[in-house]
């Protein structure tokens, strides 16, 4: 057998595609908490067989970001308790992910896609335009961590922020919540700039902070508990 012979590129796997498609409606908060995800539903919206959509509902499961209701899955509400774990865990991953940041921050053409979000924040934040706000906190949010070199950290970090992405989306409408997050971010950015690893490791805990008291409010005190640790 030729050595040289390499594996052929394959498609991504249709399971895969399903499970990335309905994880982003859920990021987004296109899916509601508490509405009902059927097999059948899902296969036919998006034109694949139930195979795919089964195996990737287990698999959005396995992650707490739906939960199983009968014969179908639902996207379960958060209550005060899930929130209050949820960030005690983001609490342990991202002040220590921004110390990983800041190692690579010094270098002006890395900072370059967190400067342009910072500037579109500002921009958005000024026109009172939510939704360009919240387009630009995601980017700034996807450049800080594309400074950090251990790729299971960012991955680990990913999975508990989703549980709360369409709380924020929420949230981010209020223009007073808008501003912390945004005074927030002007802080990283200042942080990151200078290299400074603790700085940017207390900015971050500070947004996560802001962030958890935007949150529960938002937070159903008789939703059923998630079980997300």
């Amino acid at each position: 057998m030729d050595r040289a012979l390499k594996p052929l590129d394959r498609p991504v796997a249709l399971a895969d595609q399903v499970y990335q498609t309905v994880r982003e409606q859920l990021r987004t908060g296109r899916i509601a908490p508490n509405q009902r995800l059927q097999e059948v539903m899902l296969a036919t919206r998006l034109g694949v067989s139930r195979t795919p959509v089964r195996e990737a509902l287990a698999r959005l499961a396995s992650e707490g970001l739906v939960e199983a209701d009968g014969r179908s899955f639902a996207v379960p509400g958060l209550t005060p308790g899930d929130v209050d774990d949820i960030y005690e865990v983001r609490g342990l991953l991202e002040p220590e992910a921004m110390r990983h940041a800041a190692r690579r921050a010094a270098d002006r053409a890395a900072r370059v896609p967190l400067e342009r979000a910072l500037a579109d924040a500002i921009s958005a934040h000024a026109a009172e335009d939510s939704d360009r706000f919240i387009a630009a906190n995601g980017r700034f949010r996807e450049a800080w961590l594309a400074l950090v070199a251990n790729r299971r950290l960012v991955r680990a970090i990913g999975l508990y922020a989703d549980h709360v992405r369409y709380l924020r989306a929420l949230t981010l409408a209020d223009s007073d919540v808008r501003a912390g997050a945004l005074a927030g971010m002007r802080e990283i950015a200042a942080a990151l700039r200078a290299g400074d690893a603790a700085e940017a490791a207390r900015a971050m805990q500070a947004q996560l902070e802001r962030a958890k008291r935007a949150l529960l409010p938002h937070a159903r005190a008789d939703a059923p508990a998630t079980g997300v640790k």
